[in-house]
């Protein structure tokens, strides 16, 4: 019964935490492989929801990493942020000045390195707090917030040369 529970409401949140990772078509199998790591681990299952879900990606993320690994993880998340670009023409009149930036962070975020990109992710797109990203990571909280410190500055630096270092999302600035 607790296992039904679990896998109600996260599910939806460990699949598009694979989805950002991998390619569609393989997110919903490291899903299932996740859930299934879940099932046998249960009773190690925190108690606290916001625990369980950083447990969960936690879980994920290894099961990613075995199934992904030697592929391009890096790339694949860049496709998917690549995919949020709104689809703007400049004939049509529209302001191609937003669309010029989401394309410059796009090149400064693949040339962002795996543990930078996987840092900022955590906390950008999975919306976790630095305790609840080490966990995912199996680092400490410290280590966590010095890892992000290191990517923001990373992104930032990679954005200056464009001119577009007031461009950095909000939940990225420091």
């Amino acid at each position: 019964m607790r296992f039904r529970a679990l896998y109600a409401d996260a599910y939806p949140d460990v699949l598009r935490f694979a989805q950002r990772r991998v390619h569609p078509v393989h997110a919903e199998d490291v899903t299932a492989d996740a859930f299934l790591v879940v099932w046998r681990r249960l009773e190690d299952a925190p108690t606290r929801p916001d625990d369980v879900r950083a447990w969960l990606f936690g879980i994920a993320r290894h099961c990613l990493l075995n199934t992904v690994r030697g592929q391009g993880r890096r790339d694949a998340l860049a496709i998917r942020i690549a995919e949020t670009v709104p689809s703007a023409r400049v004939a049509d009149g529209l302001d191609a000045d937003p669309v010029v930036q989401r394309l410059d962070l796009i090149a400064a975020w693949r040339r962002l390195s795996d543990t930078d990109q996987e840092a900022l992710a955590l906390t950008v797109f999975e919306d976790l707090t630095s305790p609840q990203a080490a966990r995912v990571l199996g680092i400490t909280p410290t280590s966590y917030r010095l890892r992000l410190l290191r990517a923001r500055r990373a992104l930032r630096r990679q954005l200056d040369p464009a001119g577009f270092s007031s461009y950095v999302p909000m939940e990225v600035q420091s």
